[in-house]
């Protein structure tokens, strides 16, 4: 009796071992949907979960025959409760992706989890140069702030901004972001006088823009992450310092979408350089910006919603490719190399890198309609990363 029990286990196992691939095709296909949904950084989650599920009511919840599930955890910005929420969706529901990360040390605190389990990481939104390098298994869909800040950097001078302080919040990417705007705006002939770092959390910027007042540069250069720049506008207009004659330049997360027209007409004239507005021009954008803001009420679109978007069109893409087999190899192989027509305009993961490829554009706060928005007045093509071109 126990010998043939132990028989029918043994062929029970052989045939589970013989077929994975109808297994795998009648499974879920699970994706590790990691944000910030309250805490500083909530409008990054709120965007990003919006676009993701935007994506799915597009384009379907199955592909190739494996129904996708979206499994959604807050982390709230704190790296220790992303690591231990990476480690549960991992272990506990065995997800075939992992992805999101509203801040660099989310994204990083991730890295080896995805290594160790060779679980794609797609970063949405988390914008250091080097966070491809912290797994072979990232892929980005966002951005890099090297990209970004250098344009802004080329055109300053052009437009006699040739003294500048720079203002960033003391992490990742904001040391980037100094970093590659004094390098660029320095080999231009222009000259950085004071490089202020403001603390991520609960920060205030009174003190470094009284400072900035006082030491009256052409600009100020200013990077915080998605959420902050509706408070450094504010204070900014409240000391006057566009009528001491001082121009804010900025990283487009200063003159969020999400929140522009809550700034008011303050914000008119502020130039910045950035992948994405809510006002590019293209078919594809305008599209975009309709069925998302229907979708959520009225809400207008930014760059963290375009990262998530195609964040899960880079997934399912991947998905078709290995005919919906997955497993984590297969599939960041189908991610790496990848050429699309994002909202954004044209995208491609470069294969060495895993980083994004894409326009960076200059653009102006203007009133159209009635409405605050970014109006593009150039582009730079096609940029790589900075950071990784040296």
């Amino acid at each position: 009796m126990q010998r043939r029990t132990f028989t029918a286990l043994g062929l029970a196992v052989a045939a589970f071992a013989a077929s994975p691939p109808a297994l795998a095709q009648s499974t879920p296909f699970k994706i590790g949907l990691i944000l910030p949904m309250t805490g500083q950084q909530a409008t990054t989650g709120r965007q990003i979960e919006a676009a993701a599920r935007l994506y799915m009511a597009q384009n379907g919840d199955t592909v190739n025959g494996r129904k996708i599930e979206l499994i959604l955890k807050d982390d709230t910005s704190l790296p220790d409760t992303t690591r231990r929420l990476a480690q549960e969706l991992v272990v506990n529901d065995k997800v075939d992706v992992l992805a999101g990360f509203g801040i660099t040390p989310s994204a990083l605190a991730t890295a080896p989890i995805a290594t160790q389990s060779k679980t794609p990481e797609v970063v949405m939104a988390a914008a250091t140069s080097s966070i491809t390098e912290a797994s072979p298994y990232i892929v980005r869909t966002s951005f890099t702030l090297p990209q970004v800040s250098v344009a802004l950097a080329d055109w300053a001078p052009k437009n006699g901004i040739k003294k500048v302080v720079s203002l960033v919040s003391d992490y990742g990417p904001g040391i980037d972001a100094e970093k590659f705007f004094k390098d660029r705006l320095t080999f231009n002939g222009g000259q950085v006088t004071e490089s202020l770092r403001v603390p991520l959390r609960n920060p205030d910027f009174a003190p470094f823009l009284q400072k900035v007042r006082d030491l009256k540069p052409d600009a100020l250069f200013v990077f915080v992450p998605s959420g902050a720049g509706a408070a450094v506008m504010k204070q900014f207009l409240e000391r006057g310092m566009d009528k001491a004659g001082i121009k804010l330049i900025a990283t487009g997360d200063v003159t969020d979408d999400d929140q522009l027209n809550d700034m008011g007409d303050g914000a008119l004239g502020v130039v910045t350089s950035h992948h994405y507005s809510a006002a590019h021009p293209s078919a594809a954008n305008k599209k975009f910006v309709e069925a998302f803001s229907k979708a959520n009420k009225g809400l207008r679109p930014n760059f963290m919603a375009v990262g998530g978007y195609d964040g899960m069109r880079v997934i399912y893409e991947a998905l078709k490719k290995t005919g919906g087999k997955g497993g984590g190899d297969a599939l960041l192989a189908a991610m790496k190399g990848q050429i699309f027509e994002s909202p954004r305009g044209p995208v491609f993961i470069d294969a060495q890198t895993r980083d994004i490829v894409q326009n960076v554009y200059l653009r102006k706060v203007e009133k159209k309609d009635g409405q605050l928005y970014n109006v593009e007045f150039d582009v730079i093509k096609d940029v790589k990363d900075p950071g990784k071109t040296k």
